[in-house]
């Protein structure tokens, strides 16, 4: 597990691209933490490396974005996903079949469908601009 606290955006940014490099085809990051805390910002920094012509933007109302790449980085939010039949309607399990790398956030609502080797990333609101980003299942 690493813990890292990040001084603004570009530092979370700069954080998503490093654990990026790390990530191969079927790697699920999970993300976990409230509203404002980082999580697209992270994923900004996923797609500066694994899909770098991507505009990233939080899928809040579309669920999914699929930003290419080889493998694609496909970006969910599952704040509205309530059970196991809204999950299986954004694609997750067929992305996950094909081998995407999926960047998930709010997976504190679909836990019980994460793999066992999910990368676990937490946000911790520490100021208005610090986060402590822990990291559990990938190496930074």
């Amino acid at each position: 597990m690493t813990r890292i606290v990040t001084h603004s955006v570009t530092e979370t940014e700069a954080l998503g691209s490093r654990l990026a490099a790390q990530c191969g085809a079927g790697t699920v990051v999970a993300f976990f933490g409230g509203l404002g805390m980082g999580k697209t910002a992270f994923v900004r920094g996923m797609a500066q490396v694994l899909a770098p012509t991507a505009e990233v933007s939080s899928p809040t109302f579309a669920l999914v974005n699929d930003y290419g790449g080889t493998p694609p980085l496909v970006h969910f939010d599952m704040y509205r996903v309530t059970g196991w039949e809204d999950l299986d309607t954004t694609g997750f399990f067929d992305y996950q079949d094909a081998g995407a790398i999926l960047a998930v956030e709010w997976s504190e609502n679909i836990e019980a469908a994460l793999p066992s080797d999910a990368v676990r990333v937490t946000f911790e609101r520490l100021s208005e601009t610090e986060r402590a980003i822990t990291v559990e299942g990938g190496s930074l």
